[in-house]
């Protein structure tokens, strides 16, 4: 948790000077399960099932719910949000949010490459993908 950590105080000592950053970590939990967690400027966290920040958020966020099958966020108690998939189904399922969302939201293309970058931790090491988005 010491990447969580440093973000969290990262974040949290600049709240006063508008650095604003709202960040999604993943990684394994110390039971070796896969763990997402959400991060917002004011340095609050929350472990969730799968996660989206930044502009683009508004239109990943239904079509992850809906491709994952997630359970409403208001049923109680708390059910895990939990669809398994293979390492090529969840990397095409992220370039396909990308896609999308970069062709409806022009905050989502940045302008320091107009490429997304995917990387895949795993024993047999760390892979990187990178898909260029749309350049218009």
């Amino acid at each position: 948790m010491s990447t969580g950590y440093n973000i969290l105080t990262r974040d949290h000592s600049k709240i006063y000077k508008l650095y604003y950053t709202f960040n999604v970590l993943g990684g394994l939990d110390n039971e070796g399960k896969g763990c997402v967690y959400t991060y917002d400027a004011v340095g609050s966290y929350e472990r969730v099932g799968y996660s989206a920040q930044g502009s683009g958020s508004v239109l990943i966020m239904p079509f992850l719910d809906n491709q994952l099958k997630s359970p409403s966020p208001l049923l109680l108690p708390a059910q895990d949000a939990v669809t398994p998939l293979s390492q090529s189904e969840a990397i095409d399922l992220v370039k396909t949010c990308f896609a999308s969302a970069t062709e409806r939201d022009i905050h989502t293309v940045s302008s320091r490459g107009d490429n997304l970058e995917i990387v895949v931790l795993n024993a047999g090491g760390v892979h990187r993908e990178f898909m260029p988005l749309r350049r218009d």
